[in-house]
């Protein structure tokens, strides 16, 4: 099927292209009657304006640029939705794709996001090294969520992962844990703030620290719980994880299960995000609440202040996190 163009549109119309332009654009500089004119024959032929190249024709675009670090995870997904909401108030669309988690491949994502020539792009949990999304800051304004930076071109959005951590230390020790892993993000943007806040909790109720390497993945939950299944017998096996997030904990439990222990009988849980994951009922999982739709909407606002030209100075929003108690985690 043939895609009606702007030129279908002035020949039904009875009018010039330029007056069609005039109408997509909404200007005011147009007639009633032929605005109307014009909009009932881009409805008969089922005409839509092309974003991308009437971004380029007025040098301005309504577009923003969206990467996903994983799109398995679901606490992207909750994050999105608040992006989304908060960029269709302000009359723009996003634009998104993902990288993956790998360098490589969110370096060529990024390249493609700024080929549309969006207004700004955000990025959720990107691994790709700090040069380049300096270099991308160059062409846009840049958002990052879930990573720190440095660089004064640069917005970020994070939630305070030392306090979250130390929330959920401090809960199993309230509730008699004195044996709690850390089963950390690897070299995920989050995992260092999250290690350093359970790592000062556990010292500072006088406990010491265990952090067993993974990643947030449910298969990386699965293998770091074989790895202390295969390193202490089931009276010194820790009576508490911490997960890096719902999606690692999810699998942790998984093979806990398939190993014959209970949660949260023998082995209380974790995890951390409280996605829609953690609040189904058969898991019903205690985890870490961040404000996912709340940092998508100030992502935006962050990235718009920046294209309309409001401030130069970066903004670093540091959210609050909250711990929310369900069904996998019980006094010893």
């Amino acid at each position: 099927m043939v895609r009606p163009t702007m030129e279908d549109v002035a020949a039904k119309a009875g009018v010039s292209r330029a007056l069609v332009s005039l109408v997509m654009r909404n200007s005011p500089k147009v007639s009633d009657q032929r605005r109307t004119a014009v909009l009932e024959a881009a409805r008969e032929l089922g005409y839509e304006p092309h974003v991308m190249a009437r971004a380029l024709a007025s040098r301005t675009s309504t577009v923003l640029g969206v990467m996903v670090s994983d799109l398995r995870n679901a606490f992207f997904a909750e994050v999105v939705e608040g992006l989304d909401a908060a960029a269709q108030a302000a009359g723009f669309d996003l634009i998104l794709n993902t990288g993956g988690r790998s360098p490589s491949r969110e370096r060529a994502a990024l390249r493609s996001l700024l080929s549309f020539r969006p207004a700004g792009v955000v990025l959720l949990s990107p691994v790709v090294p700090a040069s380049a999304i300096e270099d991308a800051a160059r062409q846009c304004p840049i958002v990052l969520v879930s990573r720190t930076s440095r660089a004064s071109t640069v917005d970020t959005v994070n939630d305070d992962g030392e306090a979250g951590a130390a929330l959920a230390v401090d809960h199993l020790v309230e509730l008699g844990h004195r044996r709690i892993a850390h089963l950390d993000g690897g070299g995920a943007a989050t995992s260092a703030a999250r290690r350093k806040g359970y790592q000062q909790a556990m010292r500072g109720h006088g406990l010491e620290p265990l952090v067993v390497r993974s990643e947030h993945t449910d298969h990386a939950g699965e293998k770091a719980v074989h790895e202390l299944l295969g390193s202490y017998d089931r009276a010194g096996l820790p009576t508490a994880l911490l997960a890096g997030n719902d999606f690692n904990a999810v699998g942790a439990i998984s093979a806990l299960e398939e190993a014959g222990l209970r949660v949260p009988e023998d082995v209380s849980v974790v995890g951390y995000d409280n996605t829609s994951l953690a609040a189904l009922r058969h898991l019903s999982l205690t985890t870490v609440d961040q404000p996912r739709t709340e940092m998508g909407r100030l992502a935006i606002e962050a990235l718009l202040e920046r294209v309309r030209g409001e401030r130069t100075e970066p903004v670093r929003h540091l959210l609050h996190p909250s711990l929310v108690v369900r069904s996998t985690t019980i006094a010893v």
